[in-house]
């Protein structure tokens, strides 16, 4: 097909625009998809990899993440790239995707490929172009590793369909939780554009695991799952309305992960929020701290929060926040809590609540013990019991328990605003001064 982009610019500068774009796309994930290397094929990707690496900022690294282009047919008022912004534009071809994708991996720099995009004249065209170009990295230059990308609302089914069967994960971005926050933001989006799209990949994950039952050797269809986004802060939304959402999503439509992004002010607009403090980082880290409680942890959103109490704790993680609302249900026995109960406990994780119920088998546990399975005793000491006894003579009283907790620093999140995408030219500058 024909490609209207700019012929005068090197890759080097597309390279430079299109990852700048990609910065606030967020894919900090595991692949969630095996593939061994067969010796014809280039790479391989391990369910459990992606996630050891991250840049400056806290993002994940270890995927080459761009825009295939950063030109765009709507006027998202958040959007850096939206249509009235007046910046560089540009796209990549098919051909230079893949050959930076292929460059990158063949020097370790990358474990995979993030495609975004923005929308070039119109949904269909971009995802043919999307298609073309993953198509051509599977099927022309022999990629094995792990691809990502993100499906266009409004595209043919067809064309999605198509490119599921060479993608390993897909996304639709969900951006607004609501929809009256897209009519206001995002007047060209819809909330059954964005869905409808997400439906028919549910759909089409499950006909296809199916099929595979039938016939072993079926391609596979977005085998890593799906996933989506969410803009925190953009729009007045209550923290508990957004775990709601998210809750919803992971019910309906059996999503992977739902990502949170701290609303980044990059455009000067009376319908945005001022940022004058920068972006919600430490609301965006509750809100990945409350969703991990709610698919790992069997909690629920109206657990979590309330309409009357609809936004987190900014000084507690979640968890303790829960625990010194209900401390009627402590202190817990760990010698003979059910597995469910133990992941209520502040301290106690998914691997060492599965630890105690195989230690305890063989005989009571200590506080020792519990230490040495991976206990956070300083937050687990005010809500357990080994053997009926406390570790320490404590207080079962909220503000003795939250004083006491809030003497241990939690690790927040930071953002520095001097990322840059790896470049293979710096190697190449390298290699040329060297």
């Amino acid at each position: 097909m024909e490609y209207k982009v700019q012929e005068k610019m090197s890759i080097a500068d597309k390279l430079r625009i299109l990852g700048d774009g990609a910065k606030y796309d967020v894919a900090c994930t595991s692949s969630g998809v095996s593939r061994q290397g067969d010796g014809i094929h280039m790479g391989n990707t391990v369910s459990g990899g992606l996630c050891h690496s991250f840049s400056a900022d806290g993002r994940c690294i270890s995927l080459l993440k761009i825009l295939f282009t950063n030109e765009c047919i709507y006027n998202c008022k958040y959007c850096f790239n939206r249509s009235s912004n007046d910046i560089p534009r540009t796209s990549f071809t098919p051909e230079e995707v893949c050959y930076l994708t292929m460059e990158f991996y063949k020097r370790n720099y990358i474990e995979g490929l993030f495609l975004s995009s923005g929308i070039l004249y119109n949904p269909n065209y971009t995802m043919e172009l999307i298609y073309e170009t993953v198509y051509k990295l599977r099927k022309e230059y022999g990629f094995f590793g792990y691809i990502h990308l993100k499906a266009i609302p409004g595209a043919d089914a067809r064309i999605i369909e198509r490119a599921g069967l060479l993608a390993d994960r897909m996304s639709i971005n969900l951006e607004l939780p609501t929809s009256e926050g897209l009519r206001n933001l995002a007047p060209n989006k819809s909330r059954q554009t964005i869905l409808k799209p997400m439906r028919m990949i549910q759909q089409g994950i499950k006909e296809n695991k199916n099929e595979i039952m039938i016939y072993r050797h079926a391609p596979k269809f977005v085998p890593a799952g799906q996933s989506t986004q969410i803009i925190i802060g953009a729009t007045p939304e209550t923290d508990f309305q957004l775990v709601s959402v998210a809750e919803s999503l992971y019910k309906k439509f059996e999503l992977k992960r739902v990502f949170y992004s701290a609303f980044v002010n990059v455009n000067k607009d009376k319908d945005l929020p001022s940022t004058l403090g920068g972006p919600p980082l430490l609301r965006e880290h509750r809100l990945y701290q409350a969703d991990w409680l709610m698919r790992f942890y069997h909690f629920r959103a109206e657990e979590l929060l309330s309409p009357k109490k609809p936004y987190f704790n900014m000084l507690l993680d979640p968890k303790c926040d829960w625990a010194v609302r209900h401390l009627d249900l402590f202190p817990i026995e760990i010698n003979k809590a059910d597995y469910e109960v133990l992941l209520r406990i502040p301290g106690v994780g998914v691997k060492s609540a599965m630890r105690i119920c195989q230690a305890r088998k063989m005989a009571p546990l200590s506080f020792e013990d519990l230490k040495k399975i991976g206990v956070v005793l300083k937050r687990a000491l005010y809500f357990i019991t080994c053997s009926g006894k406390m570790m320490y003579p404590t207080k079962i009283e909220e503000d003795y328990i939250i004083r006491n907790l809030l003497h241990e620093k939690e690790r927040l999140p930071e953002r520095k605003e001097n990322y840059r995408q790896l470049s293979l030219f710096d190697e190449e500058k390298k290699e040329a001064i060297g």
